[in-house]
């Protein structure tokens, strides 16, 4: 069972690995200097997994030109120069930064609400606007290395220029930066953008538009899958499966608040007969409106509406990546109305129903956080004190391990989040369980209470999957593209070796559908060692061979993927064998 722990410790080593890492992004930044002087500097701050700098450069980046930096330095990391921290007025900084013509350095330093700001030397002539930490020299920085070059826009916004951004990653060990990049080409094996290409899962057409996906008819049937086991078990534990329309009159989202707080992710409203509309971005707006529909009472509450809801946000072009980052996506969504004094309970049967599905499709590792008040919020401090104790209480009555992440909770109240851990110890962002007094107020909300009296129920909303684009991806990655049996599309290739023997191969797989499983024949004028080949290609559980010999006995020759023949059997032996591995 998992417990809360002192996370102290591990907080320590995080920020000692940060400082090591934004010592070398500072290192890296000053070797390009004096490589490319002219190169005017960005941003260079530590990351998860390593570090970056954004330069403004003409030429672009080469990977020789890593090549070049790396060696640069090493020659600076050889000469041990110290970092060296010193405060200047923030006048004189300006002047300065300007005076190199470091224009980034210059807006930056505008923007600093101090009347002194930090700078630091290393060597003869390289100065960075920071805040810091560094290490004491250049010679702590041993295990290092460059990764890659990407097109970043100054501060994040299209409107600023392009620069280019050299992602790089260091370690305290040369054995943990090798174990690492190890890592770093598992992972492009398991990328579930070349996965899906390969085993015919999805697309992302420029026809259609960037960021919005193609369902195949793999991932269209694995989809399925997942859904039907989803809406079963929602509706076990008492939820009400609903759909909500994709569009909506823009005063709805007024209302509720994200047109105020959420107006950047929104796509541009259209006229429609002189009506504002808008794609829908959520669809908690339109679960209350459900609620709404007529009279509550106390002895309604709970009320948990589900929805596999379609929701639309603007990301923006150079943040898509894949099924990971997308424009329209489906949610595994659900809002749950309840009494004040239901709240804990509610939580922790979202918890137990998180767990159980995670553990289903093959997650047993997680990172769980509880989310606090952002800087841009609503609501009373009474409700978001209450709220964050109902999550941080729920958690710890159920002996999950937590740890706070401060400030990272919704305009309308706190979370839980979930990051699952995939088979090379990733961390994917997945679950949340938010608290809301906000939209209930916004939307006057009430049930009928045991004195008859109007009161405000209190909103959970959640999602376990996150969304089902997002979480195809994970499974491809995590799987490597080897889904379990249950999961595969395609349980079932079944290959006869002549055309003499397609009548029972379809006969075969006809019986297959019959018995529960997914099956397919193939009936391509090809060899069969070219179909066994793509068929284990493609990643299919099962293949059944078909000849005469089989034909004339019965059966089928059975070859299992990962492990090759498992003899001749009879329909009824594979399906028995099979159903077994399917529980």
């Amino acid at each position: 069972m998992l417990v809360k722990t002192n996370q102290a410790d591990s907080m320590e080593i995080k920020r000692d690995l940060d400082t090591l890492r934004h010592s070398c992004s500072h290192i890296m930044a000053q070797a390009v200097k004096e490589l490319w002087p002219d190169t005017k500097l960005g941003i260079g701050p530590a990351i998860e997994e390593g570090f970056y700098y954004d330069f403004d450069k003409k030429e672009p980046f080469t990977p020789e030109d890593l090549e070049k930096i790396e060696k640069r330095m090493r020659e600076i990391i050889n000469k041990n120069l110290p970092f060296i921290r010193e405060e200047l007025a923030k006048d004189k900084a300006q002047e300065f930064f300007a005076g190199r013509k470091e224009n980034y350095k210059v807006e930056l330093i505008n923007e600093l609400p101090d009347e002194k700001v930090s700078i630091y030397k290393t060597g003869k002539d390289f100065v960075d606007l920071c805040r810091g930490p560094h290490v004491e020299s250049t010679a702590e920085v041993k295990a290092f290395k460059l990764l890659s070059v990407a097109g970043a826009y100054w501060r994040g916004s299209e409107k600023n220029a392009m620069l280019q951004r050299i992602y790089g990653t260091a370690f305290f060990t040369q054995k943990e930066l090798e174990d690492y990049l190890k890592l770093l080409e598992e992972a492009k094996k398991r990328d579930h953008g070349k996965l899906g290409a390969e085993l015919e899962y999805f697309s992302i057409e420029e026809e259609m538009g960037p960021g919005l996906a193609f369902w195949h008819p793999k991932a269209g049937m694995l989809r399925k899958i997942i859904e039907d086991f989803w809406k079963a078990e929602h509706i076990k534990r008492g939820y009400s499966l609903v759909n909500t329309p994709h569009i909506g009159k823009v005063d709805l989202w007024k209302t509720s608040g994200h047109l105020e707080f959420y107006k950047e992710y929104m796509f541009p409203t259209m006229n429609i007969e002189n009506q504002e509309y808008v794609l829908k971005p959520m669809n908690c707006p339109g679960h209350i409106l459900i609620y709404k529909t007529k009279t509550r009472s106390y002895r309604d509450l709970p009320i948990r509406l589900a929805e596999l809801g379609t929701v639309y946000r603007y990301e923006r072009s150079g943040v898509l990546h894949g099924l990971l980052r997308v424009r329209g996506f489906t949610q595994d969504d659900a809002h749950i109305f309840c009494r004040a004094n239901q709240l804990k309970e509610e939580i922790k049967k979202v918890l137990d129903l998180t767990f159980f599905l995670l553990a289903k499709f093959g997650f047993s590792q997680y990172e769980v956080y509880v989310s606090t008040k952002p800087q841009k919020s609503v609501g009373s401090d009474e409700h978001w004190q209450l709220a964050t104790e109902a999550l941080r209480i729920s958690l710890d009555e159920k002996a999950i391990k937590w740890q706070e992440d401060p400030g990272e909770g919704v305009f309308y109240g706190p979370k839980i989040d979930i990051k699952i851990k995939d088979a090379l110890s990733r961390a994917w962002q997945c679950t949340t369980i938010q608290v809301d007094f906000n939209l209930p107020e916004r939307f006057d909300v009430a049930y009928i209470d045991e004195d008859g009296s109007q009161k405000q129920p209190i909103m959970l909303h959640r999602a376990i999957l996150g969304s089902l684009e997002r979480f195809l991806g994970v499974l491809l990655e995590h799987y490597a593209g080897d889904l379990p049996l249950w999961l595969a599309p395609i349980q079932v290739i079944i290959i006869p070796i002549k055309d003499s023997c397609l009548d029972y191969a379809d006969k075969v797989r006809y019986r297959l559908i019959e018995l529960g499983l997914r099956a397919e024949l193939d009936e391509r004028r090809h060899t069969m060692d070219k179909k066994i080949r793509e068929a284990e290609l493609q990643k299919t559980p099962y293949i059944l061979v078909i000849g005469e010999r089989e034909m004339k006995a019965e059966k089928v020759a059975v070859r299992k993927r990962l492990k090759g023949d498992l003899g001749v059997k009879t329909i009824e032996e594979f399906v028995e064998s099979a159903k077994k591995e399917l529980g």
